[in-house]
């Protein structure tokens, strides 16, 4: 179990990392609108919203699976 551990972590790592570099590249680096690579990324007003929706989500999910331990915890001791 422990190779598939360090599997997924190295799968998470990697893709965090592509992530990071990808969106580093396109906000920073890519700040004049006239450069022949913007036909590759996507438009600038995405890099504000993309983030905030996905903290978003991350949000919502962790109140709902916080919400869930705490009533099946609830459940147990009754």
């Amino acid at each position: 179990m422990e190779l598939a551990d360090r599997a997924v972590g190295l799968l998470l790592t990697l893709t965090s990392l592509s992530i990071f570099t990808y969106y580093t590249f396109w906000v920073i680096i890519l700040a004049s609108s006239d450069h022949f690579v913007h036909k590759y990324f996507l438009p600038q007003e995405y890099a504000i919203l993309i983030p905030v929706y996905a903290a978003m989500a991350l949000i919502c999910f962790l109140s709902v699976f916080v919400g869930y331990v705490m009533l099946k915890s609830k459940k147990k001791k009754a």
